[in-house]
C-alpha cells in the first residue's frame, strides 16, 4: 500500500514540469514528463553540435526576438542570447542551421521571409536580411553537392546562394501534402512548419497539417520521403505519425515536429502542443522519442504515450534556469522581452533596478515587458518605485488590448479587469509599493504590500482562461507583464516567480 501512494506521488510530481527545466523532485529520476518547455514557446526548431543541443521558437511581437536555448540533456534548457534584436514585425515558425561553420535562422516576417547570421552560436548576430520571397516558415536542406534551398509551408522551394544570405533561380513545386479524411474535425488543411533531414538514401521531409488551433484534433504530425531533396516525396503508410485523437487528452493539437538524432544514435521528435484546460499558456514545447521500422520510416514507438513518463535522454543537465530576476548587472536577462519592440533608450538595469520611462496612457499602448509564465499555478511578485506622474503595474497580458492585474500610482492601487481600469485602494502609499498576483488554475488573486512581508488583498481578482487564440485569435499565450505607463518613470526590484 505504501508503495503504491509513493508511486502515485512520483507521477504527480513529475506532472508539475516548470519552463525550460524538470522539477527538483524529477531530477535524480530515470523518466522525464512533458512539457520540457511550459508556457508559450510554439514552432520549436532544434540544432545538435555533437553532445550540445540549441533550440529556437516562434517570437512573434515580442523583443529582443528568437532566443536562443541551450541543453545537454533535452530536458534542462538555459537561454543563451537573442538573435533578433532589429524589429522586422510579427516573428513566426523559424529554422535554426548550420552550415559551413556558421549558424542561421531563416523565419518569416511582414509578409516576407529573413535571415540571420552568427560565426559564435552566442553571437553576435548579424541584423535580418530580408530574402525578398512571401510564404511562411522556411525548412532548410542541402543536397549531397552542397547545394542550398529553402522549403516553404505550400510545399513550394527555392535555391539559395552558398553564403545562403539570398535566393537564386525560380520558385518550384514538389509536395501536396497528405490528405486529411474529410470526417476528422479539424481547423483547416494549413500544411506548414516543413522541416527536412536525410538519413541513408532518403531525404525525409515532416510537416504539419490541419490548422494550428482550432479543435483539439486539428494539428498533426505527417512524414514523407524521397532519394532527392526535390521528390517525388512518397507519404508515410504510418501518417499521421503523431495526431490528437480525442478532446480528452492532455495535449491538443500536437503538431511542429522537428526529428533528430541525439549524441547516443537516438532518435526523437520536438514538436508543440496546447495543454488541455489551459489553452492561455500558447503552445508548449514536447519531447518524445521516435523509433525507425526496416522499411525505413519513423513511427512512434507503441510504448511511448505523450502524457505520460517517458524514459530521459543521456546528458548532462545544465544549471537550472530561474524566472526570477534582482536585476543585477547592466542588462536585461535573456527571458524578458518588450511587447511591440525595443526603445533602449527607454529603460536601463541599473543599481539592482529596472527603470523604464513612461509610455501611453494605458496598459494596452504602454509596451511592456513581459515573461512566460511556465505553469499552471504560480505567484509573481515585484517591488516598485514610482516617479512623477507614472503608474507602475504587474498584469497579465494577452496583447495590447488583452490583459488583468494590478498597478499602482504615486498614492493608490488600481484593478485592472479585461482593460477596465480603476482605482480600488485609495491613498495607501507613498510611491513605493510591492505588488503580486496570485494565479491557481486560471484564477487570479491580486495583492500589495507596503514592506513585502505583510500582503493585503485587493477586493479585485480576474479569471483569465479566455485569453487565448481560439477566443482571441494571434496565436499568442498569457504572459506576465511589467507595465510603465504615463509621464515619469517605474523602478522594478526583486522580480520573483514561484510555481505553485
Amino acid at each position: 500500500m505504501k508503495k503504491s501512494i509513493l508511486v502515485l506521488l512520483l507521477l504527480f510530481y513529475a506532472g508539475k514540469t516548470a519552463a525550460q527545466s524538470q522539477p527538483e523532485s524529477t531530477a535524480g529520476r530515470s523518466t522525464y514528463q512533458n512539457p520540457i518547455f511550459g508556457g508559450d514557446y510554439p514552432d520549436p526548431s532544434l540544432l545538435r553540435e555533437g553532445k550540445d543541443y540549441y533550440i529556437v521558437h516562434s517570437s512573434f511581437d515580442y523583443y529582443p526576438g528568437l532566443t536562443i536555448w541551450h541543453s545537454q540533456d533535452l530536458i534542462n534548457w538555459e537561454p543563451i542570447t537573442n538573435a533578433l534584436q532589429k524589429y522586422v514585425g510579427d516573428v513566426w515558425a523559424p529554422d535554426l542551421i548550420k552550415y559551413n561553420n556558421k549558424y542561421y535562422i531563416y523565419f518569416p516576417a511582414n509578409k516576407t521571409n529573413f535571415v540571420v547570421s552568427a560565426d559564435n552560436i552566442a553571437g553576435p548576430w548579424s541584423d535580418p536580411i530580408d530574402l525578398k520571397i512571401g510564404n511562411i516558415d522556411p525548412g532548410h536542406v542541402t543536397d549531397d553537392n552542397g547545394n542550398r534551398y529553402l522549403y516553404f509551408s505550400n510545399g513550394d522551394y527555392i535555391g539559395l546562394s552558398k553564403d545562403g544570405l539570398k535566393t537564386i533561380g525560380e520558385v518550384k513545386h514538389a509536395y501536396d501534402g497528405w490528405a486529411i479524411p474529410r470526417e476528422w474535425s479539424i481547423e483547416c488543411f494549413c500544411m506548414e512548419g516543413p522541416k527536412l533531414f536525410k538519413r541513408g538514401e532518403y531525404y525525409y521531409l515532416t510537416v504539419a497539417e490541419g490548422g494550428t488551433a482550432g479543435p483539439a484534433t486539428s494539428h498533426m504530425v505527417i512524414s514523407a520521403r524521397s532519394k532527392t531533396p526535390f521528390g517525388p516525396w512518397e507519404n508515410s503508410p504510418y501518417n499521421p505519425v503523431v495526431r490528437t485523437k480525442s478532446s480528452d487528452e492532455r495535449w491538443w493539437s500536437k503538431g511542429h515536429s522537428t526529428i533528430f538524432e541525439d549524441h547516443n544514435g537516438k532518435w526523437w521528435m520536438i514538436m508543440h502542443a496546447y495543454e488541455k484546460g489551459f489553452y492561455n499558456l500558447g503552445r508548449q514545447t514536447l519531447l518524445q522519442s521516435v523509433e525507425w521500422t526496416k522499411d525505413g520510416w519513423y513511427k512512434v514507438p507503441d510504448t511511448i504515450e505523450t502524457d505520460k513518463p517517458i524514459a530521459k535522454p543521456k546528458g548532462v543537465a545544465v544549471a537550472r534556469f530561474s524566472q526570477s530576476d534582482d536585476f543585477s548587472g547592466t542588462s536585461l536577462k535573456p527571458q524578458w522581452k518588450f511587447f511591440n519592440g525595443v526603445d533602449n533608450s527607454r529603460f536601463k538595469v541599473i543599481n539592482k533596478s529596472l527603470v523604464i520611462k513612461g509610455k501611453g496612457s494605458g496598459v494596452g499602448n504602454s509596451s511592456p515587458l513581459v515573461t512566460v509564465p511556465s505553469g499552471h499555478s504560480y505567484t509573481a511578485e515585484v517591488e516598485m518605485e514610482i516617479e512623477g506622474d507614472a503608474t507602475g503595474g504587474l498584469v497579465l497580458f494577452y496583447n495590447n488590448s488583452y490583459f488583468s492585474g494590478i498597478l499602482a500610482d504615486k498614492e493608490n492601487i488600481l484593478a485592472n479587469l479585461r482593460g477596465w481600469q480603476f482605482v480600488t485602494e485609495k491613498q495607501v502609499h507613498k510611491r513605493h509599493v510591492y505588488l503580486r498576483l496570485k494565479n491557481i488554475n486560471n484564477n487570479v488573486d491580486m495583492f500589495y504590500s507596503l514592506d513585502g512581508k505583510k500582503w493585503l488583498k485587493i477586493e479585485n481578482s480576474a479569471e483569465v482562461s479566455s485569453y487565448n487564440h481560439n477566443a482571441l485569435s494571434g496565436f499568442l499565450g498569457l504572459r506576465i507583464a511589467l507595465c510603465s505607463i504615463g509621464e515619469g518613470s517605474v523602478a522594478f526590484k526583486n522580480f520573483t516567480y514561484t510555481p505553485l
